[in-house]
């Protein structure tokens, strides 16, 4: 897979997360992939988890921005992110970097985001 096929993945999830469509998170996604956000808790498994997952995050007005250039190293992509959560009157902002890692078939397999309490702030 190129730099440019993954620089693609990495947009369509930011734009697709920030317009809360779920089919665009849903076609870049393997049917048997892996979601951890944030890294240590339970992996959601499989498409149907993984769109739950992200439904549920909808409930709150959401918006992706990269915060960096997207890095490439074998079969995945890095690229650093600010996301910004609205829940009726509170704003936080996240800084996060997420991983996707790329199947022989072009899909994300494996989405691993690190970020925690130290890299959220509220205004």
């Amino acid at each position: 897979m190129e730099a440019s096929e993954k620089l693609e993945y990495v947009k369509r999830y930011i734009n697709g997360v920030s317009a809360h469509d779920i089919e665009a998170i849903k076609a870049i996604y393997d049917d048997n992939a892996t979601v951890e956000d944030p890294v240590g808790t339970d992996p959601h498994v499989g498409i149907d988890a993984i769109c739950k997952f992200y439904e549920q995050a909808f409930n709150a007005e959401l918006k992706l921005e990269l915060a960096g250039p997207v890095r490439y190293a074998g079969n995945a992509a890095v690229f650093p992110f600010v996301c910004t959560v609205i829940l009726g009157d509170s704003k936080l902002k996240i800084d996060a970097i997420d991983i996707f890692e790329f199947n022989q078939n072009g899909k994300v397999q494996t989405m691993r985001a690190y970020w925690g309490p130290e890299n959220c702030s509220s205004e």
